[in-house]
């Protein structure tokens, strides 16, 4: 069968390498479009700019609008003619649009993450939210971020909520994978996982569960060690190469659909991850109980929603859930890439086991 992989151009990670960015976009042109939103522009803009005098590009800043909508995308594009590449800062949807108006202006593009949320930095893909935040589809590009420039001391900085929803999204994709894996599922590579991404999937998850805590307590007092650059590293390239080269299935159904309910808008996609994740733990009949209680633990440890009230999903009632849940495995949903049928019900009871499961791991766990 047919195997693909999607690999980024380069990627740059350590502390203070935003100094380097104006040497990266003068090998892309002389006139650079660097999209932001105002809180990154006021924390980050003197370094940035200094960045791009010394390298002698020329540029225009534009501010994002906030939300990755296809026209805020196409905004940003017509801004972009007569520039040499498109630069984009900040989190997840700021960069996705970034990648977007970069496509649809047929210019290269660089990826400078100011948070670890998410494994979008790396993908040749844009996730498209509607003006109220709710998940409409996604794209995919035909290739990847041709640089994606990652400052661990900008990531240590910002708050710690970040960094654990980071490790929500990324702890999923060792299981995604190996449930693509399993049924040749296609990804979003246009193949079935190569060797090389089924093996940064399990680095990811093997990451994770060794430094993801210790992580977690060094972004609390906002120092840079040995651990924080593991679980970037991690959460950044081994998970945004996992998922796109390896595949998704239940943990992201739920991670991308459950903003359709409204009482869990103002969570992060990697804690809605999180707890599709735990869904999925309990829907697949495959994985080792030890496996499934000790990854439900340490989702525990590291304060992820792994129950219903985590997610605010308590205050939902059984038929909305179950009407959810039949909606989610409608045709094209990523639940169909596990080996075995899964049906509205079927999805259903596994968030409800879930719930179980999160809720026993919580009071074993003291919380």
């Amino acid at each position: 069968m047919k195997k693909a992989i999607l690999l980024p151009r380069k990627f740059i990670m350590g502390r203070g390498v935003i100094s380097e960015l104006g040497a990266y976009a003068a090998m892309l042109g002389k006139k650079a479009l660097i999209m932001w939103g105002a809180k990154t522009k006021a924390a980050l803009g003197e370094s940035v700019f200094a960045s791009m005098k010394t390298a002698g590009v020329e540029y225009t800043d534009v501010h994002f609008n906030g939300e990755s909508t296809k026209e805020e995308a196409g905004r940003l594009a017509g801004i972009a003619k007569g520039h040499s590449c498109v630069i984009g800062l900040g989190g997840g949807k700021a960069l996705d649009t970034a990648k977007a108006a970069a496509i649809y202006a047929n210019l290269p593009h660089i990826i400078v993450p100011t948070i670890a949320s998410n494994d979008s930095p790396t993908s040749a893909c844009t996730v498209w939210y509607n003006n109220e935040g709710v998940c409409v589809g996604f794209d995919l590009w035909p290739a990847n971020p041709d640089y994606i420039i990652v400052d661990t001391q900008i990531i240590a900085q910002a708050p710690v909520r970040y960094l654990v929803a980071g490790i929500g999204d990324a702890m999923a994709t060792w299981f995604e994978a190996e449930a693509s894996y399993a049924s040749r599922a296609l990804t979003c590579a246009g193949g079935i996982p190569t060797m090389t991404a089924m093996a940064m999937a399990k680095l990811c998850y093997e990451t994770l569960k060794e430094y993801g805590l210790a992580a977690i307590e060094a972004v609390k007092v906002q120092a840079v060690t040995p651990a924080l650059e593991k679980v970037v590293e991690a959460c950044v390239l081994l998970s945004g190469v996992g998922w796109e080269s390896g595949g998704l299935a239940t943990a992201h159904t739920l991670g991308n659909g459950l903003p359709a309910l409204a009482e869990t808008h103002h969570y992060m996609h990697g804690e809605k991850v999180s707890f599709g994740l735990m869904t999925q733990l309990c829907l697949d009949d495959s994985l080792a109980t030890a496996l499934v209680e000790d990854t439900a633990l340490f989702l525990a440890k590291a304060g992820l929603p792994v129950c219903f009230a985590d997610l605010n999903l308590d205050k939902v009632s059984e038929a909305r859930l179950r009407e959810w849940a039949n909606g989610a495995v409608g045709e094209g949903s990523f639940v169909h890439n596990h080996n075995f049928k899964v049906s509205g019900a079927d999805l259903y009871d596994a968030m409800v086991a879930a719930d179980a499961l999160g809720k026993k791991v919580k009071a074993f766990w003291g919380k």
